[in-house]
């Protein structure tokens, strides 16, 4: 599988995370919501991550902890589900 273009934008970036969370998801055979359990987190956590938003025209910004509760439920590394920042653009004054 050709590997998807970097992101431009951090919303961008939040959808690309949640493309690579859904897939490797179902490669595990994990629904959403077993998932989450399996993490610590509730369903509509989990869910608003692998949107990539938290509500319309916010951009999901989850934090390393949540990352890494999932890779470790998932049996991968938090590497093996970020999206490349090679083309990442931050406007000025964007922290």
């Amino acid at each position: 599988m050709p590997e998807a273009p970097a992101p431009s934008s951090w919303e961008a970036y939040a959808r690309e995370l949640g493309v690579n969370l859904q897939r490797q998801r179902m490669a595990c055979g994990f629904t959403q919501e077993a998932l989450a359990h399996a993490a610590g987190l509730t369903r509509t956590h989990y869910q608003q991550i692998e949107r990539g938003f938290w509500k319309k025209d916010q951009p999901a910004n989850t934090s390393i902890k949540v990352l890494a509760r999932i890779s470790q439920a998932l049996g991968i590394e938090v590497a093996g589900l970020l999206p490349s920042v090679a083309q990442l653009a931050w406007p000025d004054g964007d922290l």
